[in-house]
């Protein structure tokens, strides 16, 4: 053989080098973020009662652990990387897979500009001199983590799982400390809150489980790795599960530290009450630990986002929807044209200022996606019964019919809670189907 054709066969060849330690944290990694440090004061504000408070957590965890239970049998059964579009072109075809591909590969790149930003924010409200160059910031860490994976995935692995650990550990440092340390509020406590009743109560539960799933979100994450992992049918359910798992006890732990030291009439409302606490405990200082937490939890976030936003456009390339040179895979396993196209976008949305639009836009197709996935578990039951399937659902077909339940809820309550972004996300659908047919026509003449 060639150098020329050893050279093509490579091609598309992504590394089967990534083990349950890499799963694990970028389940964490893209899972916990700014969202648990600002969301409690939120849900407390609808629910100001310790017990529903909790309750609601438990839920949104419980809705998490379904999903992962249920599409950790399409990882296993359909191991190949790029995420849902692998599983929904395989049950439904490939217009919805379309879809979900290309949604969710934008609304990825859009997170890490998002995630890279607040770091930047952060990092200029502990380097004053900074604050005039936090765009700059903003693009050099997203610049950072690219040089970083492009050099190959096992470099991207170790990245991962250390700024998980780490993350990890700052999380429950932060909790020690408000369990150990005493605690001296700057302000006397607002008003206690009155736990809503009757149709107000419904209400008021619906938006504080909108509010906790949003936090939970990202717990699909190793699914984008399916042929890069070892041992596909152990490690991506042990993955999904046990990261589901491990992010329960974070944002459990995390609320009962947040309601020891503000106590409910503090909690509830309080937009940050991440700093909060930290005020109460430390003092002035509480603002520079508070900041330095938050820049550690999102390095982790910056890097499983990128490394989840370049595996979708591989799997569309291999099927003619997207050009075919985003399927070329470098000698250390990383898609290279697809993290270039991933950090090109994401810093077009820095540049222009676009990306909180873009992704209140496409929140609709994040929750679409869900519905979509779980409902390609039943569809590949029946049609393909007897393919092999390393791992299958516990509880099928009633755990998968709750998690499919749950998601058209919740996509029914996003769209009236957001109609105004839900009608512009529906339009953008109408919009998507003659660009499939153009996609679909180069690919046939090529």
């Amino acid at each position: 053989m060639t150098e020329k054709q050893a050279t093509a066969t490579q091609r598309g060849q992504l590394l089967q080098v990534l083990g349950l330690a890499f799963g694990l944290a970028v389940t964490i990694g893209n899972t916990v973020g700014v969202g648990i440090l600002r969301t409690p004061g939120e849900v407390a504000a609808q629910l100001p009662n310790a017990a529903w408070i909790l309750a609601a957590w438990i839920a949104g965890g419980a809705y998490a652990l379904l999903g992962a239970n249920s599409l950790a049998e399409l990882g296993t059964l359909v191991p190949r990387s790029g995420g849902q579009y692998v599983f929904v072109r395989r049950a439904l075809g490939e217009y919805p897979a379309f879809v979900v591909g290309w949604s969710d590969w934008i609304s990825t790149s859009g997170s890490v500009v998002a995630a890279a930003i607040v770091i930047s924010e952060f990092t200029g409200v502990l380097v004053p001199s900074l604050r005039s160059s936090m765009t700059a910031i903003a693009a050099a860490v997203v610049l950072a983590f690219v040089v970083l994976q492009w050099r190959g995935i096992r470099v991207g692995d170790a990245a991962q799982q250390l700024t998980s650990a780490l993350k990890a550990l700052v999380f429950l440092a932060l909790v020690a400390a408000c369990f150990f340390l005493t605690a001296t509020p700057s302000q006397p406590p607002p008003a206690a809150l009155a736990l809503p009743h009757g149709a107000a109560f419904a209400t008021a539960l619906i938006v504080a489980l909108q509010s906790v799933i949003y936090a939970y979100d990202g717990w699909n994450g190793v699914l984008y790795f399916g042929e890069e992992v070892k041992n596909p049918g152990r490690d991506i359910p042990r993955a999904m599960i046990g990261g589901v798992l491990a992010v329960i006890a974070i944002y459990l732990l995390v609320n009962l530290a947040f309601l020891h030291v503000l106590g409910m009439e503090r909690l509830a409302g309080d937009k940050f009450p991440a700093g909060t606490a930290c005020l109460a405990l430390f003092g002035e200082r509480g603002n520079t630990i508070i900041h330095v937490v938050m820049i550690l939890a999102l390095l982790s976030s910056v890097n499983a986002l990128l490394l989840l936003a370049s595996r979708v456009p591989v799997a569309m390339s291999r099927d003619g929807l997207f050009p075919a040179v985003f399927s070329n895979v470098n000698r250390g396993g990383t898609p290279a044209p697809a993290l270039f196209a991933s950090a090109g976008v994401a810093l077009a949305f820095l540049v222009t200022g676009t990306f909180q639009a873009v992704l209140a836009l496409l929140s609709f197709f994040f929750v679409a996606s869900y519905v979509l996935s779980f409902t390609s578990v039943f569809v590949l039951r029946r049609r393909e019964p007897n393919a092999p399937r390393p791992f299958r659902a516990w509880g099928y077909p009633w755990t998968t019919g709750v998690a499919l339940v749950g998601s058209i809820a919740f996509l029914v309550g996003a769209v009236i809670s957001d109609w105004t972004n839900s009608r512009y996300s529906l339009i953008l659908l109408v919009a998507s189907y003659p660009v499939f047919l153009v996609a679909r026509r180069l690919r046939t003449a090529a």
